[in-house]
C-alpha cells in the first residue's frame, strides 16, 4: 500500500508550487499525482507556439455546454493536462489583480486573504528581472520579465491608446493598476517559466517527491468522515494512494469539483441525479466565473507574427532568448474604467500582433492585428455539474456568460473605447479593413458583435469558493483531511490574469498545510492603493 504524508492531485500551477513547497520537509512524503505527461514538448516552451497546444494531447479539451449568451454556441475551454497545467499552455501574462479584489474577499468571508495577507506571497514567488522593491520580488521560483518581442503593431497600440486618452503605465502590478502598456510575462531567457519549470523541476532529485504521470485520479477513499486517499487509474491497472495527513485537490476550476462531486460532495439533488450517493451536501461547482472577451480584428499591411517561424528566428530563440518566437501573442493591453464613479477597472484590453482565427483553433491565413476587451467583474455565474458516476466522462460546464444587463453593457461600453483606440492615427499606416468587428459603434450592433465573436480569455475560477465550499484554510467543509488548492477557491474572480494569482494561493497554502506563517503580513501604509 503507498502511504504519503500528502497526496496532491492534479500537477498544474498550484499543484507544482505545493509539491515543492511540501517536499522542502525532508521529514515527510508528498505524491504528486497529474493526468497528463511530462511537459517535454518543444511547442510547450517555446512561447509563440502556445496556441498548437490547445485542443492536443496536452488539452483537456472542453467545452462549454451551448452558451445562450453566445448565440447558443459551445466554447472551447482549453484547459493544461501535463506537467504546469495551464501554465504551460498559457500567454504568459503576469498579473496579480487589484488590491481592492483581495480585500473583497476578506470583507466577504475570507479573513485572512486581504491584500496586505496576500502581498507576501506574490513576492516569495517572484522573480522580477527589474529587480527587488515594495511591491515586486527578487530571487523566488517564478521568472517575470519584461516581453522580448515587440512588435511595430504593439507599439502603435500603446501610442493609440495614448491618443484616445489612456495614461502609459509600465507597471499594471505597481502602485496603480490604470493605463495602457507592455505585459510582463512568466518568462526565463526568452522561453516559458511554467510552476513545472520553476517549482518543480528544482525538486524532482528530492527523495521524498514521488511524481506520478499519466494517471487519471478517481473518487476519494474514505475512513467516516476523513478523506485517507485517493482512487488511481495507470496503465489501465486501478489502485489506490493514501495520505496519512491531507489529500489536497489542485485539479482546477472544472476537475477539483468534479472530483469533490463524483466522491459525494456536491448539492445532494445535482449528486442523487447522477446516480452518486451524496454525503456532504456543498455548493460545489457553483459560482462559476470568467473572463469573457471580445477581439476587433483589421486586416494589416504590417508583417505580422503569422510569418515568425524562419529559421532566423528560430536560431535567435535558441542562440539568445529573443526574436519573434518569445511573443506571448497578447503582448501588449492594459487595465480602464468603461464608467464613471468605479473604484478600480472593469475592462482589460489584451492587443495581439496576429489574427485570431476559430477561438485560436486554427492558423490565420492574411496578415492582421486584434484589439479585444475583456469583462473584469463578471456578475454572471455557471456551474459545474457531473455527467454520469464514471470518472473518464468529462462534466458539463455551463459559463453563462451575459446572462446579466450589467454584463451585457459593461461590454458594449468595453468594445467601444476599443473602437476609439484602433481609430487612432498612430495605428492608421497598420490598419486595413476590419476582418471582425460591429456593424457599427450603436449598442445593439456591438452586442451582437459580442455574441457572435465573444471568447473565453481562459481564467475560470470559483467552484470551490472560500467561505462556502472551503473555510479560509482551504479545507473542505464537513469532512476531514482534505483542501483544494487552486483557481477553484476564489469568491470572486481577480481583475486581470489568473495564474499569479493561482501561484500565490498555492504558496499560502503550503504555510496553512504546514501550520506556520513564513512571511510577515505587510503593514497597511506600505500597500499599494487600488488605483
Amino acid at each position: 500500500m503507498d502511504v504519503y504524508d500528502y497526496v496532491i492531485v492534479g500537477a498544474g500551477s498550484a499543484g507544482c508550487v505545493l509539491a515543492a513547497r511540501l517536499s522542502e520537509d525532508p521529514g515527510v512524503r508528498v505524491a504528486l499525482v497529474e493526468a497528463g505527461g511530462p511537459d517535454t514538448a518543444p511547442e510547450i516552451h517555446t512561447p509563440l507556439a502556445f496556441p498548437s497546444l490547445f485542443s492536443s494531447a496536452w488539452d483537456w479539451d472542453y467545452h462549454s455546454a451551448p452558451e445562450p449568451g453566445l448565440d447558443g454556441r459551445r466554447a472551447p475551454l482549453p484547459r493544461g493536462r501535463v506537467l504546469g497545467g495551464s501554465s504551460s499552455m498559457n500567454a504568459m501574462i503576469y498579473i496579480r489583480g487589484n488590491p481592492a479584489d483581495y480585500d473583497a474577499w476578506s470583507a466577504n468571508g475570507a479573513p485572512g486573504w486581504a491584500w496586505r495577507d496576500v502581498l507576501p506571497y506574490f513576492l516569495r514567488a517572484e522573480d522580477n528581472e527589474r529587480g527587488a522593491t515594495a511591491l515586486h520580488g527578487a530571487g523566488g521560483p517564478l521568472t517575470v520579465s519584461d516581453g522580448r518581442s515587440r512588435h511595430v503593431m504593439m507599439d502603435a497600440f500603446v501610442e493609440a491608446a495614448q491618443q484616445a486618452g489612456h495614461p502609459r503605465n509600465e507597471d499594471f502590478n505597481g502602485p496603480r493598476q490604470d493605463g495602457v502598456g507592455h505585459y510582463q510575462l512568466t518568462q526565463r531567457n526568452g522561453m516559458r517559466c511554467s510552476t513545472a519549470v520553476g517549482y518543480l523541476r528544482p525538486a524532482l532529485e528530492r527523495p521524498n517527491l514521488d511524481v506520478l504521470t499519466d494517471t487519471l485520479c478517481g473518487p476519494l477513499l474514505f475512513d467516516g468522515d476523513r478523506v485517507t486517499g485517493v482512487e488511481i487509474e495507470r496503465a489501465r491497472e486501478v489502485s489506490a494512494l493514501h495520505a496519512a495527513r491531507e489529500v489536497v485537490l489542485c485539479a482546477g476550476t472544472y476537475n477539483s469539483p468534479h472530483l469533490l462531486m463524483l466522491s459525494g460532495i456536491g448539492p445532494a439533488a445535482t449528486l442523487a441525479a447522477c446516480g452518486i450517493t451524496p454525503r456532504v451536501d456543498l455548493p460545489v461547482g457553483e459560482n462559476l466565473q470568467d473572463h469573457l472577451h471580445a477581439g476587433v480584428s483589421y486586416l494589416s499591411g504590417t508583417e505580422s507574427l503569422l510569418t515568425a517561424r524562419t529559421e532566423r528566428n528560430v536560431a535567435l530563440l535558441v542562440g539568445s532568448g529573443r526574436g519573434p518566437l518569445t511573443s506571448n501573442v497578447a503582448e501588449a493591453g492594459g487595465f480602464l474604467r468603461t464608467r464613471e464613479g468605479l473604484a478600480a477597472p472593469d475592462a482589460q484590453i489584451h492587443a495581439a500582433p496576429v489574427l485570431f482565427t476559430e477561438d485560436l483553433l486554427a492558423v490565420p491565413s492574411q496578415h492582421g492585428f486584434v484589439i479585444g476587451a475583456a469583462l473584469l467583474c463578471p456578475t454572471s455565474r455557471g456551474s459545474v455539474v457531473p455527467r454520469s458516476a464514471l470518472p473518464s466522462t468529462k462534466p458539463r460546464v455551463q459559463h453563462n456568460y451575459l446572462a446579466t444587463a450589467e454584463d451585457r453593457d459593461t461590454m458594449v461600453r468595453a468594445v467601444r473605447v476599443v473602437l476609439e483606440i484602433a481609430g487612432q492615427p498612430a495605428l492608421k499606416p497598420h490598419r486595413g479593413d476590419p476582418l471582425h468587428a460591429p456593424a457599427s459603434a450603436g449598442d445593439a450592433d456591438i452586442l451582437a458583435f459580442v455574441r457572435r465573436q465573444a471568447q473565453t480569455i481562459y481564467h475560470p475560477v470559483g467552484t470551490c469558493a472560500i467561505g462556502t465550499v472551503v473555510d479560509p484554510d482551504l479545507r473542505v467543509r464537513g469532512v476531514e483531511g482534505l483542501r483544494v488548492v487552486d483557481a477553484s477557491v476564489m469568491p470572486t474572480i481577480v481583475r486581470g490574469n489568473t495564474n499569479a494569482p493561482t501561484v500565490m494561493i498555492a504558496e499560502k497554502a503550503a504555510d496553512l498545510l504546514r501550520d506556520r506563517t513564513a512571511v510577515p503580513r505587510i503593514a497597511a501604509d506600505a500597500i499599494a492603493p487600488a488605483s
